[in-house]
């Protein structure tokens, strides 16, 4: 590990302090075998010592700190060869999301944690071009006391989907929930299932995928399996139903990798229908408009009472209609 040139940040504030020639700048540190094992947020601060350990978790939270090209949680084991980036240049904090009341489908709820089923072309949280039109938004109008759970751009949110998945999202509503909630999802205690129509017959009736995923070196926005910089990812699958020239299959995720189920069939040959990244470019299945891709199960241990809970949502009416179509082929 090199050692830092000097103290970029503020101690008080975590906001940047350094001069204009190293602004916008990207440092990059490779974790030696020496460091392997160590907490995320104990090596950042080692490097931005005399920072605190607080103030480093915050500037991990907020994207200033990443590993392998992606964000981590504070605790996230390096690993030897990992790569950590420091952005020099902090991203803007987004300190106020505004309320606002959109439509949600509250799937289950009590003291401690709610579920929605989103739906499909709805982004998660504020990002550019979707400051006011998001989950976060309408969460926040239809239950307040969110805005103290977590962070203020995701606020109470336990894991994400993509903005053209829908289906079932977890919510903590106050932090014991959420601490609880997140310890479960490292501990692989969540299970969540989703529905996946995939191009082609799958032969197997069940199976698993076992291959690392990590950013596309030629395109850092895509995903795909490498054995660079990247983090294990497995994935298993079963057959639902076979049609003419689809495969539907229920997925089940074990760990969360950026992408991971459909990079994981893209990467054995069997895309997910729709997917306009992922999937066949010469592919069209009518009716189809996005990925077809839906988060239908969440079972997990109640973060309270211990209690597990066993949610479901059925498919939404777009993607219903395709597999009865398929059906007459």
């Amino acid at each position: 590990m090199s050692a830092p040139e000097s103290t970029f940040y503020c101690p008080q504030s975590g906001q940047e302090a350094v001069s204009a020639e190293s602004r916008n700048e990207v440092r990059r540190y490779e974790v030696g075998p020496a460091e392997a094992g160590q907490r995320l947020d104990r090596f950042v601060q080692q490097l931005l010592a005399p920072l605190s350990r607080a103030a480093v978790q915050r500037l991990i939270e907020e994207g200033a700190v990443l590993v392998n090209g992606e964000r981590e949680k504070a605790g996230y084991a390096l690993r030897a060869g990992d790569v950590v980036e420091v952005l020099w240049q902090l991203p803007q904090r987004v300190t106020e999301v505004a309320p606002r009341a959109l439509p949600l489908e509250i799937v289950y709820e009590d003291d401690d944690l709610l579920v929605v089923n989103k739906a499909a072309g709805m982004v998660v949280h504020p990002a550019p071009g979707h400051e006011e039109d998001t989950l976060v938004n309408a969460l926040l109008a239809y239950r307040p006391q969110l805005r103290e759970v977590g962070s203020g751009e995701r606020p109470g949110l336990v894991h994400r989907l993509d903005k053209d998945t829908s289906g079932l999202l977890l919510v903590a509503k106050h932090q014991q929930a959420l601490t609880a909630l997140a310890d479960m999802m490292q501990r692989r205690q969540i299970h969540k299932r989703y529905l996946a129509l995939v191009v082609g017959q799958v032969p197997l009736d069940q199976g698993t995928i076992e291959a690392p995923i990590g950013r596309d070196p030629r395109n850092r926005q895509l995903m795909t399996v490498t054995a660079h910089h990247s983090r294990e990812a497995r994935t298993h699958f079963r057959v639902v139903r076979r049609f003419a020239r689809h495969t539907l299959l229920s997925v089940e995720p074990e760990t969360g990798r950026t992408h991971q189920i459909r990079v994981h069939l893209k990467a054995i040959g069997y895309p997910v229908a729709g997917d306009p990244v992922y999937g066949p470019s010469n592919h069209r299945l009518p009716g189809l408009t996005r990925q077809f891709l839906h988060a239908a199960q969440l079972v997990l241990p109640h973060p309270v009472t211990g209690t597990t809970l066993k949610l479901e949502a059925p498919l939404p009416a777009d993607l219903q209609a395709v597999l009865e179509r398929e059906e007459l082929l």
